[in-house]
């Protein structure tokens, strides 16, 4: 249960966020809006993460099963930590406080702060833009329409996806770093222990 102080937060700022947030959502009245962002919003669910991260060691054997393993690592973070929050903040999405949003597509779960399909897809990008970065620039756009999504489909607040993206940057650059440290000892090690 969050503290007084921050329901009225919330409150206060889904209030300067309703008139966006609608703006935004009435382009679901056109039909292949709706269609893409559903279809964006379901690969977001992991679907395409997944094929990603069980393809990198067969698309990059060097480096691919390193990376697999990072982004793999990040995810669970990413899922332990959006999680926690919404727990603890309880922030209402916007079709639940506003039922003149429109929810373009049902919920993973009830609370909306942060955007967990954002945090992991900024996360990702992230990792693979310090790791592989020509992979990065193709899956830009996915994170891109991602972000997107979650506020055109009335899941979440522009502050809900800006909050997501800073988390999940921040959790892609730490992990990455530390990753590297990792990876460069266990070569390191290995080629101590081959020598």
């Amino acid at each position: 249960m969050p503290s007084p102080r921050v329901s009225r937060f919330f409150s206060q700022v889904d209030q300067v966020e309703f008139a966006l947030c609608r703006s935004i959502n009435r382009s679901l009245r056109y039909r292949p809006v709706l269609s893409l962002f559903k279809v964006v919003s379901r690969l977001g669910d992991g679907w395409l993460w997944y094929v990603l991260i069980l393809s990198l060691p067969l698309v990059y054997p060097h480096e691919g099963l390193a990376v697999a393993l990072l982004m793999t690592g990040t995810g669970l973070a990413c899922t332990v930590t959006y999680k926690l929050l919404k727990r603890w903040l309880v922030r209402e999405r916007p079709f639940i406080s506003f039922p003149v949003i429109h929810c373009g597509t049902p919920p993973l779960d009830r609370y909306s702060f942060p955007s967990g399909h954002t945090l992991h897809a900024v996360c990702f990008t992230t990792v693979l833009a310090l790791t592989l970065p020509p992979l990065a620039i193709l899956v830009l756009p996915f994170t891109l329409a991602v972000a997107a999504s979650r506020v055109v489909l009335g899941l979440h607040y522009p502050s809900d996806v800006l909050a997501g993206a800073f988390i999940g940057g921040v959790v892609g650059l730490m992990a990455t770093a530390w990753g590297a440290e990792t990876l460069m000892l266990m070569t390191a090690t290995q080629t101590g222990v081959a020598g």
